[in-house]
This record gives C-alpha cells, sequence and structure tokens, in this order.
C-alpha cells in the first residue's frame, strides 16, 4: 500500500464528500439486514432498541434467512447449576461475559424436572425427568416443540442431536440398551416421525475390552492414603448422565457415548455397529470424563486425581489411537472455570457469574450457537 502527497481539501471538498457518503439509512432492507445479520448475536438484543426500522428485524423472514447464512457464530455456554438445577444464566465466549436470559427457559414447564442433555447449532434438547418426554428450545427466541418418547423398557443410554443448515432441520438419536445389546432410533423434524429401532452389532475389537464382565477385584490407594475397592460403575450427574456427542465424516454419522464402567463406545449409524474404544487411564486413578465435538472430530476432556496432584487434559482418536491434545497449565489449576479454544489451542479463564451480589456455581455446561434464525 502506498501513500501520495496531494492539495488538501478545501472544506467545501469536505462538505460534498460528507453529502455523498452512504449511511446505514441509505440501505434497502435486503441490504441493511445482511449487514445486520453479521453482527454478534449479542448486539441482536441491543440494534432491536435502536429504532422502528431495526425492530422489525425480529419479525423478519429475509433477515432470519440472512442469519442462517453465516456459516458459524462464537460459541455460548448453557450453564447448569449446582444439584444440576436448570438455570438461565449462559456465558457469551465472543465478549467475555455472563448473561442473564430473564426469561424461564421452559415456559409453562416445571423446571426442576427438566434436565438439559443434547445441544446443536442454535437448540437445547432437555428430557422431562417423569415422562421421559424430550423438549427441544431456542434459548433466544423460546420457541419450543415438545417430543414425545417411547423406551420399550430398555435402559436409555445416550441422547445426541444434529442440525443441517439448508434446509433447516435437525435430527435426535437415542442409543438405548444394555451392552452388548444396544438399538438405536432417530427423530427428524424434516418428517415429523420417529424412525423404527435399528439394532446395533458390536465389532470385534483389536484390544481385550471385556472390562462389562471382569470379575476381578481392583484395590488402590485413594488421596487420603486409605485402600478402597475400585468402582466399575461410573457415577454421573443426572445433567451428564446422557452425555454423548456425535459426529459427521464422509457421510458416516457416528455417535460417542461413556458406558457405566466409563470408557468410550462408539456406535456407527451407517452401519449398524458400535466398538468399545480402548481407556484412557486405569482404574485405580480417579478421575472425571466428558465428549465434545468439534469440526467433526470427538474429543475427550479427562481430569484426574492422584493424591494431592490434578491433571486437565485433552485427548483425540486418531486410528484407534489416543492422541494428547492439551493440557491446563498448573498455574490456571488454581480457577474455578476455562475455556480451550481447540482451533487456537489456547486457555482462557473466566470471570465469576454473580447474581444479586453472591457467586452462582455451576457444575457443568452445554454448548450452542446463539441463532435467533433456529426454528422447530
Amino acid at each position: 500500500m502506498g501513500f501520495s502527497a496531494g492539495k488538501r481539501k478545501s472544506r467545501d471538498d469536505q462538505e460534498e464528500d460528507y453529502t455523498n457518503t452512504v449511511t446505514l439509512s441509505d440501505l434497502n432492507d435486503d441490504v441493511l439486514e445482511k449487514v445486520l445479520s453479521w453482527l454478534p448475536t449479542s448486539c441482536y438484543f441491543r440494534m432491536t432498541s435502536v429504532c422502528k426500522r431495526w425492530q422489525s428485524t425480529q419479525t423478519s423472514r429475509t433477515f432470519k434467512l440472512a442469519c442462517s447464512q453465516v456459516p458459524s457464530r462464537d460459541p455460548w455456554f448453557f450453564m447448569i447449576g449446582v444439584n444440576d438445577s436448570t438455570s438461565s444464566f449462559v456465558y457469551d465466549s465472543t465478549e467475555n461475559n455472563w448473561k442473564n436470559l430473564n426469561r424461564s427457559l421452559l415456559l409453562h414447564h416445571r423446571r426442576d424436572l427438566f434436565t438439559p442433555v443434547a445441544s446443536s447449532s442454535g437448540l437445547l434438547c432437555f428430557r422431562c425427568s417423569v415422562s421421559v418426554d424430550f423438549l427441544l428450545r431456542n434459548p433466544l427466541t423460546g420457541s419450543s416443540h415438545e417430543l414425545p418418547y417411547q423406551n420399550y423398557n430398555k435402559p436409555l443410554q445416550a441422547v445426541a442431536m444434529t442440525t443441517t443448515a439448508s434446509p433447516s432441520s435437525y435430527k435426535l438419536v437415542t442409543i438405548s440398551g444394555d451392552i452388548p445389546n444396544l438399538c438405536f432410533k432417530f427423530y427428524e423434524s424434516s418428517s415429523c416421525s420417529w424412525s423404527k429401532v435399528f439394532e446395533l452389532v458390536k465389532k470385534n475389537n483389536t484390544e481385550d475390552d471385556d472390562d462389562e464382565t471382569e470379575t476381578g477385584t481392583v484395590y488402590f490407594l485413594n488421596k487420603t492414603g486409605n485402600v478402597v475397592v475400585a468402582s466399575k460403575t461410573l457415577q454421573r450427574s443426572p445433567s451428564k448422565q446422557y452425555s454423548s456427542v456425535i459426529t459427521v465424516k464422509d457421510n458416516v454419522e457416528t455417535v460417542y457415548f461413556l458406558s457405566s464402567c466409563g470408557t468410550i463406545i462408539a456406535c456407527d449409524l451407517t452401519e449398524r455397529s458400535f466398538t468399545q474404544l480402548p481407556k484412557l487411564l486405569p482404574p485405580f486413578l480417579e478421575y472425571s470424563i466428558d465428549l465434545v465435538e468439534c469440526d467433526g472430530t470427538m474429543f475427550v476432556i479427562l481430569l484426574s486425581e492422584f493424591y494431592e496432584s490434578t491433571s486437565l487434559r485433552i485427548w483425540k482418536l486418531e486410528k484407534q489411537s489416543w492422541v494428547h491434545v492439551g493440557m491446563l497449565p498448573p498455574a490456571m489449576s488454581h480457577e474455578l472455570y476455562f475455556v480451550y479454544d481447540l482451533v487456537k489451542e489456547e486457555w482462557s479463564e473466566l470471570p465469576r457469574c454473580f447474581s444479586d451480589g453472591q457467586a452462582v456455581e455451576f457444575v457443568s455446561s452445554l454448548s450452542f450457537q446463539p441463532r435467533i434464525e433456529a426454528a422447530l
């Protein structure tokens, strides 16, 4: 880029330039809506109070269409409070602050009966502890859809959801049964119906994976120095009971979930088969595990404790082998909440969340893209 010296403009020339400047008010509605659709979602709620013209975007179909053409948005995190209570707080990763949606996310429903179990794009999925039905909701607009569910007396293992932008639709997948007798079915919004139940056949693993049928007893020393028996049943909070992710690669859909003994099960919905992945840690290590998805890849978040040492690491699976991706720096281990950017490979600390002057504690979260155009 170069610079050139020229004559200084006169006041009249400057006034003429200002007169010829195009402002947002000069744009037609279609162009204006395309410009506004690229603003961060947080700005959407503020911009509707600027003027009546901008406020009209709330009911504009062309504006929502323009928003759907934005490839991706920085995630928000829907927070789950202590005792697995549903909160209305979300963390905005774009502005690095907390937001209270100030509306009942489960309008006309008892919030204590519904637990968030899955998310995809701009939608959250809740499960009722009484009726076992599902409730899908856009937390920004409040639009919702109730989804009756029949479990056929088989224990539910996993709930995963995926969405497509064009045409706008979503798919809810459930995995049921006991290993090795697993099955799945799915609901598609495009047809507004559930599929039939499909059986999943177990693949032969290359390593010994008979953890579900092991009868040996494992003893180990806990942090206090006491000898304890390793539990073969994974203890999980209700908000993470059906924690799972779905990846789509080369038109192959795979659902990953945690079994009752803590191993990761990979279900290939295309081949209708499943395999048990190798364990990351031996059973004598106390640890907490969770699964996330990014760009079609499944990642494992692993918090392990051995005596007084605590480690938070991230792994991914490549060719049936675990590859270490990142580790929380020891200098940050005294903080409460973190975000790890898998693309930038950066850790960042989250600010504390306060309500009425009191710090709010959370036990887990679900990430989603704040999309006002996500419809049900």
